[in-house]
């Protein structure tokens, strides 16, 4: 029977577990228990290029598809210990400015991290920059549902993890070109190799062409 490999792009759904209760999931009645009002994603990824926890990555690769597989991922190798010294106080004046009422429990997103506040004391907010899920050993459930061999499918899921958005793309018999805004060039021009690599394609970049705004014409007398 024919196995992933690293490199190939494979739909997965997956169900992640820490201390038993489900942090994360593709999986819709496991996902509702995270969000009831929506609809999870579909997950598509290439093996290898860490495009999910190292762990789970790593865990893809001689894997059957259709086939339900369990894995138990220490804290260390997961999302790390958890470390005193990302425990802050920070001053009440700072939430304020941003019109926050911090209190004890709450998540906030701070400096591109997710902040639990600790205590609130007077003038002063101790918060814990910690990963939410640091300290903790995951466990995770799997299924690999396809290989993945349209080049669409795979170019998007390629846009979205290195470039966090999927632009306007066309794709030819040897080559996807992007159109977009001339700032995207250099982001393109420095994922040719990577995208020659996973894809096989190569990658080009046009400007996208700006709409022309046609004069107004006054009527002669």
């Amino acid at each position: 029977m024919e196995k992933t490999k690293k490199n190939d792009f494979v739909e997965i759904t997956y169900t992640g577990y820490a201390n038993n209760q489900i942090f994360d999931s593709n999986i819709e009645e496991d996902f509702k228990i995270l969000d009831p009002k929506e609809k999870p994603k579909k997950i598509i990824v290439c093996i290898g290029q860490g495009m999910l926890l190292e762990g789970l990555d790593n865990a893809l690769e001689n894997k059957e598809l259709n086939k339900e597989y369990e894995i138990s991922i220490p804290s260390e190798d997961a999302f790390g210990k958890r470390k005193r010294e990302l425990i802050r106080t920070i001053p009440l004046a700072a939430f304020k400015d941003q019109k926050v009422n911090p209190q004890p429990g709450m998540l906030l997103a701070l400096d591109h991290h997710v902040v639990k506040i600790i205590a609130v004391s007077g003038a002063r907010i101790t918060a814990d920059f910690n990963n939410p899920l640091a300290g903790k050993d995951i466990r995770y459930k799997f299924t690999i549902t396809r290989k993945v061999t349209d080049a669409k499918e795979k170019t998007e899921s390629f846009f979205e993890f290195f470039l966090r958005y999927i632009p306007k793309f066309e794709i030819n018999s040897s080559k996807v070109v992007v159109r977009g805004p001339e700032l995207l060039d250099a982001y393109i021009t420095a994922q040719k190799q990577k995208f020659k690599e996973l894809i096989g394609l190569e990658l080009d970049f046009k400007p996208e062409e700006k709409e022309k705004k046609e004069s107004p014409v006054r009527a002669q007398k």
